[in-house]
């Protein structure tokens, strides 16, 4: 090598040496230079979260936000998870009060004859609709999520119906059922759904439902089958294992079959945060519960409640028209409650109190007069109403006269 060789290489080694050590300084590894996207576009050390499964989705429950996701939308074999629809229909039929907990419900032939995940039920047997809960989000129980459906609605099929009917209401563009129970679906039969739709109907299940939790978490139980044979005990296993390890763990349910691979959907709350973590078709089952828990730890590490009574806030009564009375007393309906996110700061948020223009006797105690306005970054992040505290009936001839002789005589 000539002289003018070897100092052009020296000089190239002393180049990298210092380029190696100025990013070294700056906290910055070569490889992270220049970060790898995932699959949605994000940047992966935005989360410091690697997900093998094929999709998955982070939301924040009380506004829905997405904190994270990977192919949220993209069409998957959603196997037991299904169930939560199942269970969704379940607890609004119970709301409803069109079913009560300690209902008695048969076992048809056609029940007891599902595969796969099961409690063993027998053509005739009874058990409460409290103990079908049970065997729903406990075991993942297909024979008595069948049985449920036809006590419902009278048939598996007209049930399914309602579920459909359900994912188009809660938004779940990118589903499709077939069952209530996810056994033996295909994307080619029309039994499909994906990480974003599953996080919704959890969503809406863990939040308008939280009694769902009673059972989704309970590790072990037993139920009781009765029949022509006598009556034998028979035992419950959770099949979410993250509800003995994970710290504020709600729920909520697993699903894998050979072709849906491994699915989750995670439930937690801490400190007035709920999040929904969803994983579907990880390759293995330990992967789906890493990845799950993985995606919460980053939801509670970059998210914190903030909430106002708004009981301690001092509304003015307001005036009235036409009334008996010349003002009417006020309050709010509820406190106010968000989840503050990533850079996201308590004192940015912006209060309005706002009142219709004109409000005209009578009124009723509890109409809406008026509203608080919560915006945060020029955007409404929540409004509460504001009702009226007592009746005010209209104003008479009586009442008149009487405001009249009282002004008569104070002048």
């Amino acid at each position: 090598m000539k002289p003018g060789k070897k100092t052009a290489a020296f000089l190239k080694t002393a180049l990298s040496l210092v380029i190696l050590l100025s990013l070294v300084l700056c906290n910055i590894s070569p490889a992270s230079a220049n970060p790898p996207e995932n699959t949605n576009g994000t940047a992966a050390t935005q989360t410091g979260v690697s997900i093998l499964a094929k999709a998955a989705v982070l939301i924040e429950n009380n506004s829905g936000r997405i904190l994270f996701e990977k192919e949220k939308d993209t069409e998957l074999i959603p196997a037991s998870i299904t169930k939560i629809m199942t269970l969704l229909l379940i607890f609004e039929a119970l709301h409803n009060k069109k079913i009560t907990l300690k209902d008695s419900v048969p076992t048809s032939e056609y029940a007891s004859s599902m595969g796969g995940s099961q409690v063993f039920l027998e053509p005739g047997e009874t058990q409460t609709v409290d103990t079908m809960i049970k065997c729903i989000s406990i075991a993942s129980a297909n024979d008595a999520a069948v049985a449920m459906a036809e006590y419902i609605s009278g048939s598996e099929t007209e049930f399914v119906q309602k579920m459909n009917e359900k994912a188009k209401e809660l938004g779940m563009v990118h589903t499709s059922f077939k069952n209530c129970n996810g056994l033996d679906d295909s994307i080619k039969s029309g039994h499909y759904s994906s990480a974003y739709d599953v996080a919704l109907m959890s969503r809406e299940l863990i939040t308008k439902y939280p009694e769902i939790s009673n059972y989704s978490t309970v590790w072990m139980d037993e139920i009781t089958h009765t029949t022509k044979k006598g009556s034998t005990q028979f035992g419950l296993t959770n099949t979410n294992k993250l509800i003995r390890t994970y710290n504020g763990i709600t729920g909520l349910k697993t699903g894998s079959t050979s072709k849906a691979k491994y699915c989750l959907s995670a439930t937690a709350e801490r400190g007035g945060v709920s999040l929904t973590a969803v994983i579907m078709a990880a390759p293995d089952p330990k992967e789906r519960f890493a990845e799950a828990a993985a995606l919460l730890d980053y939801g509670f590490s970059n998210c914190t409640n903030y909430s106002e009574k708004t009981s301690k806030m001092h509304i003015k009564p307001q005036k009235i028209i036409n009334g008996i009375k010349d003002k009417i007393n006020v309050a709010a309906t509820r406190n106010f409650s968000y989840t503050l996110c990533g850079n996201e700061t308590s004192d940015k948020i912006e209060k309005k109190i706002m009142f219709k223009e004109h409000i005209k006797a009578p009124v009723k105690k509890g109409d809406e007069i008026g509203n608080i306005v919560y915006i945060l970054n020029g955007k409404e992040i929540d409004k509460i109403p504001i009702t009226a505290s007592e009746d005010v009936k209209e104003a008479g001839y009586t009442t008149y006269f009487q405001r009249l002789l009282k002004r008569l005589l104070m002048a």
